[in-house]
């Protein structure tokens, strides 16, 4: 990723906006490593992408029928993640 100084930047650039649109509106946006997000889901912080589109398969076993894609399951991991991790404020 940071072989080629011209890429690094233009990434650099679309995370900026990408994390500023939401915190523009008064979303909050929370970050999580890879490793965290695969010790979430696959109780492993270095899973392969095979391990986490079966334990999210698992998890979500409705989505098993639909043939869903390692990419989509990377992005259901990241939201467990967050369910698993995010403070919940009570009245």
């Amino acid at each position: 990723m940071n072989k080629n100084p011209t890429s690094t930047l233009k990434l650099g650039m679309a995370r900026g906006v990408v994390l500023l649109a939401p915190a523009a509106l008064g979303l909050s946006v929370f970050e999580y490593s890879a490793n965290k997000v695969k010790k979430s889901v696959v109780g492993v912080g270095h899973a392969d992408k095979d391990q986490v589109l079966m334990m999210v398969k698992m998890l979500l076993p409705t989505l098993s029928a639909t043939g869903i894609r390692a990419d989509a399951a990377d992005a259901l991991a990241v939201a467990i993640c967050h369910a698993h991790h995010r403070k919940i404020n009570f009245l």
